[in-house]
């Protein structure tokens, strides 16, 4: 009888200005410069792009990209998102309905009907990488969608003519960032895991 080894799983706060793979061709920092000892097989489930940070899931189980992002349940992601200048209420509901973007392929895309809201300054997050002038007007949004296509968040900020100045992810269901300060790395249990993203 062949032993069946455990699939392991990690959550990290992937700090901006790093991309969420392990190998690339090009000279950008990855997740192996994180101080961690990752075994062999980890890799990332979905991504953050290099400018993004928050809550990234590694693990060595293939399946997981599927469970969670090709099933038929949707799954809430929760990111926090400082845009410059000032929101307005007709931008807000604008999220909120859903905007229309391009996605692959060049074609357009209306997003589903997303949560929305304004929040205060979020000072519990470490401080960002670059740090924005306080002189510079700016809004912070909570947005949570149930879809993940590329580059989503920047594109339904773009297409009400506002920029993202930075962008965290703070969930995934009921996974949570918790107290994970950026580069940091938490080995999680998988029992734990599944439960908090209503997994199967």
């Amino acid at each position: 009888m062949t032993d069946t080894k455990a699939e392991v799983y990690f959550i990290v706060y992937k700090p901006c200005n790093m991309v969420s793979q392990f190998v690339s061709p090009h000279a950008v920092r990855l997740l192996g410069d994180l101080d961690f000892p990752f075994p062999e097989g980890t890799h990332a489930v979905g991504r953050l792009d290099k400018e993004s940070e928050g809550l990234l899931i590694l693990t060595t189980n293939k399946k997981l990209t599927r469970l969670l992002f090709s099933g038929e349940k949707l799954h809430r992601r929760t990111y926090l998102v400082q845009v410059n200048k000032q929101v307005s209420t007709d931008e807000l509901e604008r999220l909120r309905s859903g905007v229309l973007f391009k996605i692959q392929g060049g074609k357009d895309y209306v997003s589903r009907p997303s949560a929305v809201e304004i929040i205060n300054s979020p000072d519990y997050l470490p401080a960002p990488a670059t740090e924005v002038s306080k002189r510079v007007p700016y809004t912070w949004l909570q947005i949570t969608l149930t879809e993940g296509k590329y580059h989503q968040v920047r594109k339904m900020i773009g297409a009400i003519r506002h920029r993202v100045l930075r962008l965290v992810r703070i969930s995934i269901e009921d996974l949570t960032l918790g107290n994970l300060q950026p580069g940091e790395v938490r080995e999680i249990g998988e029992k734990e895991l599944f439960a908090r993203l209503d997994l199967d």
